[in-house]
């Protein structure tokens, strides 16, 4: 058995099938297939305006708030596609949880942004409110540092501990998959290692997509890669997916070789 499979755990799944994004008459992604093995980090690597972000997003949906948005084909989570008419986009959206590329906190205090979630979705009883967010607190290695001043406002907090805070805001309402953004870009070095290592502790329950720039940091902390590009028409497309270390050390396709060793990009 798998050290991240617990007894009874349910494998939740998501993935793509030839899908398509168009921006108005602009076409960001084509054909894209992708199976996100559960449980797991999977980096999603490219030059820039490859369509990184925009494939990232198509699975909570967060494209529908750029006008002109249209999707060709399937995209699954849990064996349902997330573009049927009758999806709970609220439900899915605690589902699949998002951490951006900078802290977004909400102008109030560290224990606030924890329990808005929570409210959010009908959660009234203060106990279990500070329960949720100790735990979520706890699992970010966040507790210890700021347990006495939960109402401390947020944004007070050092950009590295904000962004840890970003991740157990997003833990507070139990999702199943986290996106994380290029949620790095904006740390120091020592906060983007205790992100890296939060993220491997995180994968043993949540599957994680994470967007980077950075190629030591997907080959340090991911599980599987999965390599865009452009096309001569500026549509992004899924040139290679496979075991990180795969990718790194015996590339199937030259374009990947050509930009896991620097030459474009």
């Amino acid at each position: 058995m798998d050290e991240r499979t617990s007894p009874g755990q349910k494998d939740f799944t998501i993935g793509t099938e030839g899908v398509s994004l168009y921006y108005g008459a602009f076409r960001a992604l084509r054909d894209v297939t992708l199976e996100i093995q559960p449980r797991s980090i999977t980096a999603i690597i490219g030059p820039s305006g490859c369509g990184k972000s925009t494939l990232l997003r198509l699975f909570n949906r967060m494209n529908d708030l750029i006008p002109g948005v249209r999707v060709e084909g399937k995209v699954l989570v849990d064996g349902a596609s997330v573009y049927d008419r009758d999806t709970d986009v609220v439900a899915l959206r605690k589902r699949v949880g998002m951490v951006f590329q900078k802290p977004n906190l909400f102008p109030s205090s560290v224990r606030d942004n924890l329990v808005v979630g929570p409210r959010q979705h009908g959660l009234k009883n203060e106990a279990q409110l500070s329960e949720i967010v100790e735990r979520s607190l706890r699992q970010v290695a966040l507790w210890d540092e700021v347990k006495d001043q939960l109402k401390r406002p947020a944004q007070s907090l050092s950009v590295g501990q904000q962004q840890r805070l970003c991740i157990a805001r997003t833990l507070t309402v139990e999702p199943e998959v986290i996106l994380m953004d290029e949620s790095c870009s904006a740390l120091d070095p020592e906060s983007t290692l205790r992100i890296e290592e939060l993220m491997h502790d995180l994968a043993r329950t949540y599957t994680i997509l994470t967007v980077t720039h950075n190629m030591e940091q997907a080959a340090r902390v991911s599980d599987m890669s999965a390599f865009l590009m452009m096309d001569e028409d500026r549509a992004g497309t899924l040139v290679e997916y496979a075991p990180t270390g795969e990718i790194f050390s015996n590339p199937k396709d030259k374009r990947t070789e050509a930009y896991i060793t620097g030459r474009f990009g």
